[in-house]
């Protein structure tokens, strides 16, 4: 067993982000065909995706503390958070990310950075005052692997689609469908065009959720990998979710746009806004964590060839 094999996939949500990104594609290239169906058309839209998507991707680091006011502490001033940090970057093999705290009471964390060499890991005072420090251990394993997997760049890819989809769906409605829909003046033909004019840009933001949450359960099981303990995050997850009910984040421009990255969404999320969540349930997540906690105990129960170890 290698310190730094870290990547571990259970459920198949590598497989479902791969397959949730091919039906993305899908969606683009239906309203391209629809809209106009020349390579230029989608090549403009295609840059412009990405142009919107790359700022926001390679100044992630910067954008996300800013956002959440954090500022930098140091080991004195933090020697629990730098010794799990230290300990888990370690054991992972990679650099240990810089470390912040967050002004705000609701209990949270979050880490961003587009590599593992500009990671930055921060925690809310809230959630501080809350958590012990195996349950501090377990959040902080989550968030590491989040930057160990590359999530960053994942979300960033499919906000960039999501964004050609919506410019795609843009040109239905000032267009009116190119020369595909003047081949088709039938009323079936005229639906078509609306369905795809409202509803693949809404279609795209869920599937986008739905890569979102494919990548919370992946930092889920593999943080827990590496922690060796995912009753510790499935503790802690309980906290923080009622922790946040109590004590909930003022919504502002900055602490939206970090939300989909923090271990617990600090928002409410009741009746059809769930279908937008970039979150999985908690009472989902702790299930699945308590479940590969008893996995992992028969495991250590079978000897030594059956200890749980990174795959």
């Amino acid at each position: 067993m290698s310190d730094g094999d870290v990547h571990v996939r259970g459920h198949f949500n590598g497989l479902k982000t791969t397959l949730l990104f091919g039906l993305m594609w899908a969606i683009i290239m239906g309203i391209w065909w629809l809209a106009d169906g020349t390579t230029s058309t989608l090549s403009v839209y295609i840059v412009i995706g990405l142009v919107t998507t790359f700022g926001s991707y390679w100044f992630s680091d910067r954008l996300a503390i800013a956002s959440m006011r954090a500022r930098a502490v140091s080991e004195q001033e933090a020697p629990v958070l730098y010794g799990i940090v230290r300990e888990l970057s370690a054991k992972a093999g990679k650099p240990m990310p810089r470390i912040y705290i967050a002004p705000t009471e609701s209990p949270n964390a979050f880490a961003t950075g587009r590599n593992e060499n500009r990671a930055a890991v921060c925690c809310t005072q809230g959630i501080l005052e809350i958590l012990n420090e195996r349950e501090l251990r377990g959040v902080l394993g989550h968030e590491l692997m989040h930057v160990y997997n590359h999530d960053i760049l994942t979300s960033a890819i499919a906000s960039a689609m999501a964004t050609v989809i919506t410019y795609l769906g843009y040109s239905l409605m000032y267009l009116g469908g190119g020369r595909r829909s003047d081949r088709d003046s039938s009323p079936l033909g005229a639906i078509g065009l609306i369905l795809s004019m409202i509803l693949a840009p809404i279609g795209a933001a869920l599937i986008q959720m739905a890569i979102s949450r494919t990548r919370e359960y992946d930092a889920d099981e593999d943080g827990s990998r590496l922690t060796g303990d995912p009753e510790a995050l499935a503790s802690a997850l309980n906290k923080i979710t009622i922790g946040a009910g109590e004590r909930p984040m003022k919504q502002t421009a900055g602490t939206q746009s970090v939300s989909a990255m923090m271990i617990a969404n600090p928002f409410s999320a009741g009746g059809l806004s769930r279908l937008f969540s970039t979150h999985p349930s908690t009472a989902d997540r702790i299930s699945r964590l308590m479940q590969m906690a008893r996995e992992m105990r028969a495991s250590e129960m079978r000897g030594p060839h059956g200890t749980s170890s990174f795959r």
